[in-house]
C-alpha cells in the first residue's frame, strides 16, 4: 500500500488515521472470524446474535434521533436496511463457501463497481484511466479464484461478487433517497440494522432454514463466544463510532482511502493466521485487485 497517495495530513493526524486504519483492519479481519464462527446451518443465527447484540447499544445511543425521524426517513431507512441485510446475507454465506483472502479481495471490487453503476445512471464517461484500473481489478478476481488451476469460481466466489454488487446498490440507493439524506448517521444506521436483524429473525423462524439463534448460542465454545463478540462489538459499534468520529475531525476523502485498506487486511489475516494459500497465480490475482482500486480510486478522487 506504500503507492496510496493520501492528502497531506495535518499536524497529529495520526491520531485520527490509526483508530481508521484500526477500523480497516478488524474488517479485514472479519471474513476469517466469520468463516470460524459460521457454517451452513448457523449463518442466519449468527447474524441475528452479531446485530442483535448491538442494537440495543444503537438505540439507546440515539434514541432523540430516532424520534427526530420523518416518516418518508424511516421508509427509506427501512428500504435501505433491506438491501444490507441481502449484503449481509450474501456476504456471510459467500465466506463459508470460500476463503476469508478471497472474500476480503473480491468485495474490494464496491470501488469499482459503483463509479462504474453511477457513471451508467448519470450517463456520464468514466475517465479512461478508471476503466483500464476497472479491467485490471477484474483480470485480478479471474486469477485470483484460479490460484489453484483453471476451474469454475466456487459458490462462495460468486456469493462474494454479488455482495459487491449489492454493496454498490446499497451506496447508489443511499445517494438518491432525498429523505434520506438529511438523517443523522446513528438513526438512520440503528434503522437500517434493525431492519436488517428483522429479516434475518423471520428467516430463522421459516421451517429448514438452519438452527434457531438460541440453539447456536448453547452450541458455541469459548472461541465462537469471541469470534461474535469480535463481530458484534468492534466490526460494528467500534467501526461505526471511529467513523462519526473521524469524518468530524478530517476529511471524509481521507477517511475513505484509509478504509480501502480493509482487502490488504483481508488477505494478510487470511494467510498469516488463516494459513491460507493462495499460489503463485492467485499472488498475482490479488496484487491485480489491490493495484486496480487503488488506482481505480486515485482515477475517481
Amino acid at each position: 500500500m506504500s503507492t496510496l497517495a493520501l492528502p497531506a495530513p495535518r499536524p497529529r493526524a495520526w491520531l485520527t488515521d490509526l483508530p481508521v486504519l484500526g477500523v480497516a483492519a478488524v474488517w479485514g479481519a472479519s471474513y476469517l472470524a466469520a468463516k470460524g464462527v459460521t457454517t451452513q446451518s448457523t449463518v442466519l443465527a449468527v447474524l441475528v446474535l452479531r446485530f442483535g447484540i448491538v442494537l440495543p447499544v444503537l438505540v439507546g445511543a440515539g434514541r432523540r434521533g430516532l424520534r427526530a425521524l420523518t416518516a418518508a426517513q424511516w421508509r427509506g431507512a427501512g428500504l435501505l436496511g433491506l438491501i444490507l441485510s441481502g449484503i449481509f446475507l450474501l456476504e456471510t454465506y459467500g465466506v463459508v463457501h470460500t476463503s476469508a483472502t478471497n472474500a476480503g479481495l473480491i468485495i474490494s471490487l464496491t470501488m469499482i463497481f459503483t463509479p462504474l453503476a453511477e457513471a451508467a445512471v448519470t450517463r456520464v464517461r468514466p475517465p479512461r484511466a478508471f476503466l483500464a484500473a476497472a479491467a485490471l481489478s477484474v483480470l485480478g478476481v479471474v486469477l485470483l479464484t484460479q490460484g489453484g488451476g483453471f476451474t469454475s469460481p466456487s459458490g462462495g466466489d460468486l456469493l462474494m461478487l454479488l455482495a459487491a454488487l449489492a454493496r454498490t446498490v446499497h451506496v447508489l440507493v443511499m445517494a438518491r433517497v432525498e429523505a434520506v439524506q438529511s438523517a443523522a448517521a446513528l438513526p438512520l444506521t440503528t434503522v437500517q440494522l434493525g431492519t436488517a436483524v428483522t429479516v434475518f429473525a423471520l428467516l430463522c423462524a421459516a421451517p429448514g432454514t438452519g438452527s434457531t439463534p438460541w440453539d447456536a448460542a448453547a452450541s458455541f465454545e469459548p472461541a465462537d463466544w469471541a469470534g461474535l463478540l469480535f463481530l458484534s462489538v468492534l466490526c460494528t459499534l467500534f467501526a461505526f463510532f471511529v467513523q462519526m468520529w473521524a469524518v468530524r475531525r478530517t476529511s471524509p476523502s481521507r477517511v475513505s482511502l484509509l478504509l480501502g485498506t480493509e482487502p490488504l487486511w483481508a488477505a494478510a489475516v487470511g494467510i498469516v493466521l488463516g494459513g491460507e494459500q493462495l499460489g503463485a497465480v492467485g499472488l498475482l490475482g490479488a496484487g491485480l485487485v489491490l493495484a486496480g482500486t487503488m488506482w481505480g480510486r486515485r482515477a475517481t478522487s
